[in-house]
């Protein structure tokens, strides 16, 4: 029987203190990290994603920073072929591999599996989109309860996003979304320890409002800038909608204020960092640490095994 490689996950929200623990490991056993964030893996993006300096890029191999330019679209899918073939790499060199970050969907993916849908079809969502303007949603609903059961109890009537892309991938496959859903679905190659720093509410807030702080002090804003200047990039682009960028883009665009800026961007931080919460709590088998302590880690029995192998 084929032993799965066990890795180890350190997940958590934003500002949770994930790259101090996984450092703090770091020194003391043979890790190389494979980044979970959907912003990091985008080149130019270094403050606003908190990247590691490159001192501690060169004394910890981490992966799966750098690895797209801004313009460029990069999917749970991309990561979950990405993360397999540098962690199977990590395995085979001796190595520990350690999962760090807080891009759910992205673990998810390699958890789960993710179903492998078609790209979109201009014209087919042209031509639902006439009808429901036409006849009105409930229409476009009614036509995705016939075909798709499952995905229209699901999406609701007033959800025309959702509607439009679960009805599109009907016609361009001739199989349901929940059909391809189902299919995505499968075990992970590997053996998942999932850990994740999960603070209490009032003090994840005040490490989110100092990072902030911190990151617009050594030029948040003029890195942005750089990226606002490019002919190429616009603010609908998945790494100009990551949080605290999309906030600094509004701001150089005239549409908000700095102040204004300062407060959406925190805003939306904390929302980010509640979703992440609300995410991990629905995980099985997760172990929950209030801080990044990587004594109490290795308390765990199996997080100590994997390290000590």
């Amino acid at each position: 029987m084929n032993v799965k490689p066990r890795v180890l996950v350190i997940t958590g929200p934003t500002a949770s203190g994930k790259s101090q623990l996984v450092e703090e490991l770091a020194e003391e056993f043979p890790i190389e990290i494979v980044c979970v964030d959907s912003a990091a893996v985008y080149r130019g993006m270094d403050i606003g994603t908190a990247k590691p300096s490159s001192v501690v890029r060169k004394r910890i191999p981490h992966h799966l920073i750098d690895i797209r330019d801004p313009s460029e679209i990069y999917s749970a899918a991309d990561f979950l072929d990405d993360s397999t073939t540098v962690i199977t790499e990590i395995v085979n060199r001796g190595k520990i591999p350690c999962l760090v970050g807080g891009t759910m969907l992205y673990l998810s993916a390699l958890k789960n599996g993710i179903a492998r849908l078609p790209p979109a079809d201009t014209h087919i969502r042209q031509a639902i989109l006439r009808k429901a303007n036409n006849f009105g949603w409930p229409s476009i609903h009614k036509r995705l309860a016939e075909v798709d059961p499952k995905s229209a109890s699901r999406i609701n009537v007033n959800d025309p996003q959702r509607l439009q892309r679960a009805l599109e991938v009907y016609i361009i496959t001739g199989r349901s979304l929940s059909e391809h859903h189902e299919e995505g679905n499968r075990t992970s190659p590997f053996d998942l320890f999932e850990v994740a720093i999960i603070p209490k509410r009032e003090i994840l807030h005040r490490r989110i409002e100092r990072r902030l702080t911190a990151m617009l002090k050594i030029g948040f804003v003029e890195e942005v800038r750089g990226l606002f200047s490019r002919e190429d990039l616009n603010s609908q682009l998945p790494s100009m909608k990551a949080v605290g960028y999309r906030q600094i883009w509004s701001y150089l665009d005239d549409e908000i204020s700095f102040d204004d800026m300062l407060q959406q961007s925190l805003v939306a931080t904390r929302r980010l960092a509640k979703h992440q919460c609300t995410w991990l709590r629905s995980w099985q088998g997760l172990h929950v640490l209030e801080q990044a302590d990587s004594k109490a880690l290795l308390k765990i029995p199996l997080a100590s095994t994997i390290l000590t192998k």
